[in-house]
């Protein structure tokens, strides 16, 4: 019998992380790295690509290539699971961490209900949900060849439970209808996903509570409340599931959402 350690080791993997230079996508990457993946990080932001590799590099000697994309235009999809097998020559993980999220300056985006736009609604299924199709769909033929290939799709608690609007008060702060409803979707594609791909590849998702970063201080008193285990989320928080998810941990687990959220859903 193998041991835990055994299952962990992602040595010689390759895995393509979406948003890989973004909060969450780069605490994944680390995990990953960590124990021994090959790393391809998607972005669309090129600094930041540069700064991550160089942190993986100087912090667990990661081979990482890099791929700038924007993931609102379609069409990419076959590109980038190319550039993942012209560096590694397969492909063992993906994780879809890539997401429309914006921020409160957005036009129809984080406003009242009756502002909301379909052209953000739009954008946001686009990144949200389109996306991961694409990619799982051209990204399928490459990681079943492995026979042990996994997908990790990110959601959100949003996408399990409908939003305490309380939270937001006094704040520029919002809970756009699209968000919640591509996570929803994201969630069901997850499950749809892993009957479709199996045995050959494993489905699953995990879904992030609230992250701590930088919120005011009336909101985060406010949800820390509502969380049984009194905080909010980190990045870090979030490793633990991802190597349980990406590596031999989890080989007789597909079609599951892991809810990394302090027990907010519990109440």
């Amino acid at each position: 019998m193998r041991t835990t350690q055994d299952l962990m080791d992602l040595s010689g993997r390759c895995a393509l992380v979406t948003g890989g230079a973004g909060h969450i996508g780069l605490a994944i990457a680390e995990a990953l790295a960590e124990n021994g993946a090959l790393l391809v990080l998607v972005d669309r932001d090129q600094q930041a690509l540069d700064s991550a590799a160089k942190h993986l590099k100087e912090r667990s000697g990661a081979e990482v290539k890099l791929v700038l994309a924007d993931l609102e235009v379609s069409g990419q999809a076959a590109a980038i699971v190319q550039e993942a097998e012209n560096a590694f020559g397969a492909l063992g993980v993906l994780v879809n961490c890539a997401a429309f999220v914006s921020t409160s300056q957005l036009s129809g985006w984080s406003e009242p209900f009756e502002r909301q736009s379909v052209e953000t609604w739009r954008r946001a299924f686009e990144v949200n949900l389109t996306a991961v199709f694409e990619l799982t769909q051209s990204a399928a033929p490459l990681l079943r060849r492995g026979k042990a290939g996994s997908i990790i799709n990110i959601a959100s608690i949003y996408g399990m439970h409908g939003p305490d609007h309380s939270l937001y008060e006094g704040t520029t702060m919002n809970n756009p209808a699209a968000y919640s409803a591509s996570k929803g979707g994201l969630l069901q594609f997850t499950r749809w996903a892993s009957t479709v791909l199996a045995p050959d590849i494993r489905v699953n998702a995990i879904s992030p509570g609230g992250v701590s970063r930088g919120q005011p201080a009336s909101f985060v008193e406010r949800y820390e409340r509502r969380v049984p285990l009194g905080r909010m989320a980190t990045e870090e928080d979030f490793k633990g599931a991802a190597l349980f998810l990406a590596s031999n941990l989890s080989a007789y687990v597909t079609g599951q959402n892991i809810a990394v959220d302090g027990g907010w859903g519990v109440w």
